[in-house]
């Protein structure tokens, strides 16, 4: 009968990567203008983990993209990894996840002068230990960091401070490494510091699903969930984040769930010695911190708390099939069966799994809360298996929060439910969507206002942009801009210019005896603009984006 289990089960072929997992893929085109080569750099500041015997000395590799003007290494900006167990997603994947609508931040800030810098954590073997650098403690990873960091200083030309880009994992790497130096007197010389869609409060990956990867590696010895639970889930990065953990509720190398262990929790020895430890190390005080986040900032959620998954009949071999549901953690209080798993000869189960969720009192499940999100089809592979695209094509929700959006902007609150107030994040500015948006995603908004910040600037992405001498009433913009003008403006000739970030100059209008206000259909495709006005004291601009 094991036998037939295994047959049965061999359409859990998860034939992905494990980063895949928790962030969408990254394009892995080649990179313009690339003439550098991805270098090797170690810590020299050892870390030992939560459930290490010896220190280690973290390892990265790294790659610096020049900037387009001068060429010279005088204005770096560090682009962290993120969560990447296998290291499948490579420097160039890394560069070009910065892209949006047909451009690319790291492009727009080569051309203006700035440089990229690449930091990705690899595998490894050190001291006789195998790590995989993108799963491996958020710490050791912060380490490497102080280092990449301590050398951009020793090597860049002139005194112009580091900026810092942390998407996802890599947030809490670079709020880590800036909180150590700053508590163990060490200059770090960074200016700005942005968290993108970072869970400082802690990811989520439902806990259904969670069970679901576990009963099939640890019942039927599939190999591909037994990676997935062995290198992803149950990898110290993880262990660290989730806010719910498989190990909280089942022992080592065994599925059923403990009856009593229904309520969420993080996993043991990890996930609240680092929260605690996060939490002492506060945010850098020397750094202008800010975030950009992919989670919903009015209340939308990702679905329901409680509602179905998926609940559906796989036919697996000739006779034999299996019964899967799974569902959303449920409303506050409240305690469901979250995971059912039957494998049945013709009309006879042989086989079963089931494991409970239940709510807080303080909060519906995390599942469908506002967040950054990522997707279940996502972690079931590129559906080559026609069983896998039968469970995919029967989800009734594939799309899960993440990151909450409370946790990105790192307000602590037990209901994560709650309508965030920016005055309550420890970020001194933020970009917020309305609509929940998959995680590490970057749209011409959130580039706008990274971009400005970058620039020196703060951009108020919601209240429009002014100038001394004229606001754009919107940005974004849709079809027409708008724009009202200062006393001083009015009844005066005037141009209007529109540029590329690039310089590229894509609309151009002269305005005769101008009144208060300017209206223009511009036909202008998604992107970033510089938007200039030219009166005769000369030209006006402002940064602005076309959604």
């Amino acid at each position: 009968m094991k036998e037939v289990y295994f047959i049965a089960l061999a359409f859990v072929s998860f034939s992905v990567s494990a980063q895949s997992y928790f962030l969408p893929t990254a394009n892995q085109s080649p990179i313009a203008n690339r003439n550098s080569v991805v270098e090797p750099i170690v810590a020299t500041i050892p870390y030992q983990g939560y459930e290490e015997t010896q220190e280690y000395f973290g390892e990265g590799e790294y790659e610096i993209f020049l900037d387009e003007v001068d060429g010279v290494l005088d204005h770096p900006i560090i682009v962290l990894d993120g969560f990447d167990p296998g290291d499948s997603r490579d420097i160039t994947g890394l560069y070009n996840s910065l892209e949006f609508d047909g451009q690319n931040m790291a492009d727009i800030l080569r051309a203006e002068g700035f440089d990229i810098v690449v930091l990705n954590a690899p595998q490894y073997s050190t001291g006789g230990n195998d790590i995989d650098g993108g799963a491996d403690y958020i710490q050791r990873n912060a380490m490497v960091l102080i280092e990449m960091i301590n050398l951009l200083n020793a090597e860049k030309v002139g005194d112009a401070e580091l900026v810092v880009l942390g998407p996802s994992m890599g947030g809490l790497i670079a709020r880590y490494a800036l909180s150590y130096m700053e508590a163990n007197s060490l200059p770090h010389e960074t200016r700005l510091y942005i968290s993108f869609d970072s869970p400082h409060l802690g990811a989520n990956v439902p806990i259904s699903l969670q069970y679901l990867i576990n009963y099939l590696a640890i019942e039927f010895g599939n190999e591909d969930a037994t990676l997935i639970v062995e290198g992803v889930l149950n990898s110290p990065a993880a262990k660290e984040m989730l806010v719910d953990h498989l190990s909280a509720h089942v022992d080592e190398g065994a599925s059923d769930q403990n009856p009593n262990s229904t309520l969420p929790a993080g996993a043991p020895n990890f996930r609240d010695a680092f929260q605690t430890e996060l939490n002492n190390l506060g945010f850098p005080t020397d750094v202008r911190n800010v975030s950009m986040i992919n989670g919903s900032g009015n209340g939308t959620t990702t679905g329901t708390p409680g509602m179905q998954v998926v609940n559906t009949t796989l036919d697996i071999i000739t006779g034999t099939t299996a019964e899967v549901a799974l569902h959303f953690m449920p409303e506050a209080t409240e305690t469901i069966e979250v995971t059912s798993w039957t494998t049945f000869l013709g009309p006879i189960p042989i086989g079963s799994f089931s494991a409970d969720g239940e709510a807080t009192a303080t909060s519906d499940g995390v599942d469908s809360a506002p967040g950054g999100t990522a997707n279940i089809s996502t972690a079931l592979g590129d559906g080559d298996n026609p069983i896998i695209v039968a469970f995919i094509e029967a989800l009734d929700q594939d799309a899960y929060a993440f990151i909450p959006t409370l946790s990105a902007l790192g307000i602590d609150t037990p209901n994560w439910y709650t309508v965030p107030n920016v005055d309550d994040s420890p970020f001194v500015n933020t970009y917020i969507p309305d609509e929940n948006e998959d995680h590490v995603t970057v749209t011409a908004a959130s580039a706008a206002f990274a971009l400005e910040e970058i620039r020196n600037g703060v951009l108020s992405i919601s209240n429009g942009v002014t100038n001394d001498t004229f606001q754009l009433m919107e940005n974004p913009v849709s079809e027409m801009l708008t724009l009202t003008l200062d006393d001083s403006l009015r009844n005066q000739s005037l141009s209007l210019a529109i540029y590329t970030t690039a310089g590229q100059l894509v609309v151009y209008e002269e305005l005769k005896d101008v009144s208060n206000e300017i209206t223009l259909i511009h036909g202008l495709a998604s992107g970033v603009y510089i938007l200039q006005l030219t009166d005769r004291t000369g030209p006006h601009s402002i940064n602005m984006v076309v959604k």
